[in-house]
């Protein structure tokens, strides 16, 4: 199954509602639409800065990847930066394939 990063920044509703419940269940939550959407959540971290929450998931594709990510913005609570996360056996598989390119200007 396909891994995503999610890079979450709470709007202030959303820090309130962290504030009053405590990270332990948002974590619950996270794992709970991981899993509504077919997955599971791998790891979740708070963090200081830009973003303040990294969350690491498998998930069947991503059109679910997008669905979590479309929810999470429209309740108004954060806004998430999805990446897809691949292996060092799908970059060697991404490297035998031999494709054609030309540069700009050449």
């Amino acid at each position: 199954m396909p891994k995503y990063l999610f890079q979450v920044s709470f709007t202030a509703e959303g820090t309130r509602g962290v504030l009053a419940e405590g990270g332990t269940k948002r974590k619950q939550a996270v794992a709970q639409l991981m899993k509504s959407l077919g997955g599971k959540l791998e790891t979740m971290y708070f963090a200081f800065g830009s973003s303040d929450s990294f969350c690491i998931a498998e998930l069947p594709d991503h059109a679910s990847a997008a669905a979590g990510t479309m929810l999470v913005g429209a309740s108004g609570a954060g806004r998430v930066t999805t990446t897809v996360l691949m292996t060092p056996a799908e970059i060697d598989e991404a490297c035998a394939r031999q494709g054609k390119y030309r540069p700009p200007g050449s």
